[in-house]
Protein backbone atom coordinates (compact mmCIF):
# COMPACT_ATOMS: atom_id res chain seq x y z
CA UNK A 1 0.00 0.00 0.00
CA UNK A 2 1.18 3.52 -0.79
CA UNK A 3 2.28 5.53 2.27
CA UNK A 4 -0.25 8.28 1.61
CA UNK A 5 -3.03 5.70 1.29
CA UNK A 6 -1.98 4.16 4.62
CA UNK A 7 -2.20 7.59 6.26
CA UNK A 8 -5.62 8.26 4.72
CA UNK A 9 -7.02 4.82 5.58
CA UNK A 10 -5.60 4.28 9.06
CA UNK A 11 -8.31 4.28 11.71
CA UNK A 12 -8.47 3.17 15.33
CA UNK A 13 -10.38 -0.10 15.29
CA UNK A 14 -12.37 -1.11 18.38
CA UNK A 15 -13.69 -4.49 17.24
CA UNK A 16 -11.30 -7.12 15.91
CA UNK A 17 -11.74 -10.55 14.35
CA UNK A 18 -11.14 -12.92 17.28
CA UNK A 19 -10.15 -15.76 14.97
CA UNK A 20 -7.36 -13.88 13.23
CA UNK A 21 -3.72 -14.38 14.17
CA UNK A 22 -0.58 -12.82 12.73
CA UNK A 23 2.40 -14.98 11.84
CA UNK A 24 5.43 -14.39 14.07
CA UNK A 25 7.61 -13.52 11.06
CA UNK A 26 5.11 -10.83 10.04
CA UNK A 27 5.17 -9.36 13.54
CA UNK A 28 8.96 -9.41 13.58
CA UNK A 29 8.96 -7.60 10.23
CA UNK A 30 6.59 -5.02 11.72
CA UNK A 31 8.88 -4.47 14.71
CA UNK A 32 11.92 -4.26 12.43
CA UNK A 33 10.24 -1.56 10.34
CA UNK A 34 9.24 0.32 13.48
CA UNK A 35 12.85 0.33 14.64
CA UNK A 36 13.70 2.53 11.66
CA UNK A 37 11.86 5.37 13.40
CA UNK A 38 13.94 8.39 14.37
CA UNK A 39 14.80 9.01 18.02
CA UNK A 40 16.75 11.69 19.86
CA UNK A 41 20.49 11.00 19.70
CA UNK A 42 19.55 7.68 18.03
CA UNK A 43 18.92 6.28 21.53
CA UNK A 44 15.98 4.09 20.43
CA UNK A 45 14.25 4.31 23.80
CA UNK A 46 11.37 2.05 22.79
CA UNK A 47 10.80 -1.39 24.29
CA UNK A 48 8.05 -3.56 22.79
CA UNK A 49 6.32 -5.94 25.17
CA UNK A 50 4.61 -8.39 22.81
CA UNK A 51 1.90 -10.07 24.90
CA UNK A 52 1.62 -13.70 23.83
CA UNK A 53 0.27 -15.20 27.05
CA UNK A 54 -3.53 -15.61 26.81
CA UNK A 55 -4.09 -15.39 30.56
CA UNK A 56 -2.00 -12.24 30.80
CA UNK A 57 -4.04 -10.65 28.02
CA UNK A 58 -7.20 -11.38 29.98
CA UNK A 59 -5.70 -9.68 33.03
CA UNK A 60 -4.64 -6.72 30.91
CA UNK A 61 -8.19 -6.47 29.57
CA UNK A 62 -9.47 -6.14 33.12
CA UNK A 63 -6.86 -3.45 33.78
CA UNK A 64 -8.12 -1.70 30.63
CA UNK A 65 -11.70 -1.50 31.90
CA UNK A 66 -12.73 -4.56 29.90
CA UNK A 67 -12.06 -3.08 26.47
CA UNK A 68 -12.57 -5.91 23.98
CA UNK A 69 -9.69 -5.10 21.64
CA UNK A 70 -7.15 -6.07 24.33
CA UNK A 71 -8.04 -9.75 23.98
CA UNK A 72 -9.84 -9.86 20.63
CA UNK A 73 -7.16 -8.35 18.40
CA UNK A 74 -4.75 -10.79 16.81
CA UNK A 75 -1.85 -9.32 18.76
CA UNK A 76 -1.27 -6.87 21.59
CA UNK A 77 1.84 -4.80 22.17
CA UNK A 78 2.57 -2.74 25.26
CA UNK A 79 4.82 0.03 24.01
CA UNK A 80 7.23 1.05 26.76
CA UNK A 81 10.30 3.25 26.97
CA UNK A 82 13.55 3.07 28.88
CA UNK A 83 13.97 6.64 30.07
CA UNK A 84 17.53 5.90 31.22
CA UNK A 85 18.59 4.38 27.90
CA UNK A 86 20.75 7.46 27.25
CA UNK A 87 23.10 6.30 30.02
CA UNK A 88 23.20 2.55 29.26
CA UNK A 89 26.13 1.70 27.01
CA UNK A 90 25.47 4.81 24.91
CA UNK A 91 28.41 4.08 22.61
CA UNK A 92 26.30 1.39 20.91
CA UNK A 93 23.99 4.05 19.44
CA UNK A 94 26.89 5.50 17.43
CA UNK A 95 29.04 2.41 16.89
CA UNK A 96 29.00 2.76 13.08
CA UNK A 97 29.84 6.46 13.03
CA UNK A 98 33.37 7.90 12.62
CA UNK A 99 35.28 8.14 15.90
CA UNK A 100 35.13 11.94 16.05
CA UNK A 101 31.35 11.83 15.59
CA UNK A 102 31.03 9.18 18.29
CA UNK A 103 32.98 11.30 20.75
CA UNK A 104 30.98 14.43 19.96
CA UNK A 105 27.59 12.72 20.26
CA UNK A 106 28.44 10.88 23.47
CA UNK A 107 29.67 14.10 25.09
CA UNK A 108 26.58 15.99 23.92
CA UNK A 109 24.31 13.23 25.19
CA UNK A 110 25.75 13.51 28.69
CA UNK A 111 25.41 17.29 28.68
CA UNK A 112 21.86 17.12 27.34
CA UNK A 113 20.44 14.52 29.76
CA UNK A 114 22.55 14.45 32.94
CA UNK A 115 20.43 15.42 35.99
CA UNK A 116 17.48 16.42 33.77
CA UNK A 117 14.79 13.92 34.74
CA UNK A 118 11.95 15.69 32.93
CA UNK A 119 13.98 15.94 29.73
CA UNK A 120 14.83 12.24 29.92
CA UNK A 121 11.15 11.37 30.27
CA UNK A 122 9.97 13.77 27.58
CA UNK A 123 12.51 12.59 25.03
CA UNK A 124 11.69 8.93 25.68
CA UNK A 125 7.96 9.56 25.29
CA UNK A 126 8.50 11.57 22.10
CA UNK A 127 10.43 8.62 20.69
CA UNK A 128 7.57 6.30 21.68
CA UNK A 129 5.04 8.47 19.87
CA UNK A 130 7.07 8.44 16.67
CA UNK A 131 7.56 4.68 16.91
CA UNK A 132 3.85 4.10 17.54
CA UNK A 133 2.86 5.98 14.41
CA UNK A 134 5.45 4.10 12.35
CA UNK A 135 4.11 0.80 13.73
CA UNK A 136 0.51 1.69 12.91
CA UNK A 137 1.22 2.94 9.40
CA UNK A 138 3.42 -0.06 8.64
CA UNK A 139 0.68 -2.38 9.93
CA UNK A 140 -1.88 -0.65 7.71
CA UNK A 141 0.43 -0.97 4.70
CA UNK A 142 0.76 -4.69 5.47
CA UNK A 143 -3.02 -5.15 5.56
CA UNK A 144 -3.71 -4.88 9.29
CA UNK A 145 -5.55 -2.39 11.45
CA UNK A 146 -4.58 -1.05 14.85
CA UNK A 147 -5.89 0.68 17.93
CA UNK A 148 -3.59 2.80 20.10
CA UNK A 149 -4.79 2.85 23.71
CA UNK A 150 -4.03 4.65 26.93
CA UNK A 151 -7.33 3.76 28.58
CA UNK A 152 -6.00 1.48 31.29
CA UNK A 153 -4.65 1.51 34.83
CA UNK A 154 -0.96 2.21 34.25
CA UNK A 155 0.15 1.04 37.69
CA UNK A 156 -1.75 -2.22 37.40
CA UNK A 157 -0.34 -2.89 33.92
CA UNK A 158 3.17 -2.06 35.14
CA UNK A 159 2.79 -4.72 37.82
CA UNK A 160 1.42 -7.28 35.37
CA UNK A 161 4.31 -6.90 32.91
CA UNK A 162 6.96 -6.49 35.65
CA UNK A 163 7.95 -3.07 34.33
CA UNK A 164 11.47 -2.04 35.46
CA UNK A 165 11.64 1.05 37.68
CA UNK A 166 13.40 3.16 35.05
CA UNK A 167 10.88 2.32 32.31
CA UNK A 168 7.55 3.93 31.46
CA UNK A 169 4.48 2.70 29.62
CA UNK A 170 3.51 4.81 26.62
CA UNK A 171 0.48 2.93 25.31
CA UNK A 172 -1.05 -0.33 24.14
CA UNK A 173 -1.32 -1.05 20.43
CA UNK A 174 -3.82 -3.72 19.41
CA UNK A 175 -3.29 -5.04 15.87
CA UNK A 176 -5.25 -7.41 13.65
CA UNK A 177 -8.12 -7.67 11.18
CA UNK A 178 -11.26 -5.65 11.90
CA UNK A 179 -14.54 -7.40 12.71
CA UNK A 180 -16.42 -4.29 11.65
CA UNK A 181 -15.60 -0.93 10.14
CA UNK A 182 -14.45 1.96 12.25
CA UNK A 183 -17.03 4.45 13.42
CA UNK A 184 -17.34 7.56 11.25
CA UNK A 185 -14.78 10.23 12.15
CA UNK A 186 -16.39 12.20 14.97
CA UNK A 187 -15.01 15.54 13.84
CA UNK A 188 -11.87 16.90 12.22
CA UNK A 189 -10.72 20.44 12.87
CA UNK A 190 -10.26 22.74 9.93
CA UNK A 191 -6.67 23.55 8.98
CA UNK A 192 -7.26 27.21 9.88
CA UNK A 193 -8.06 26.14 13.45
CA UNK A 194 -4.68 24.49 14.01
CA UNK A 195 -2.28 26.29 11.68
CA UNK A 196 -0.24 29.16 13.14
CA UNK A 197 2.21 31.17 11.04
CA UNK A 198 5.43 32.30 12.70
CA UNK A 199 4.03 32.89 16.21
CA UNK A 200 0.83 32.85 18.26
Amino acid sequence: MDTLDAILQRRSIKFFDKQDRIDAKVMERLFTLTMLSPSAFNIQHWRFVWIQDTLLRKKLRLAAWNQAQVTDAAELVVLCVDQKAWDKNPERYWQNAPENVQTLMLDNMQTFYQDKELMQRDEAMRSAGIAAQTFMLAAKAMGYDTCPMDGFDFEQVANLIHLPDDHLIAMFIAVGKPAQSAFPKPGTLHLKDIMVYNHF
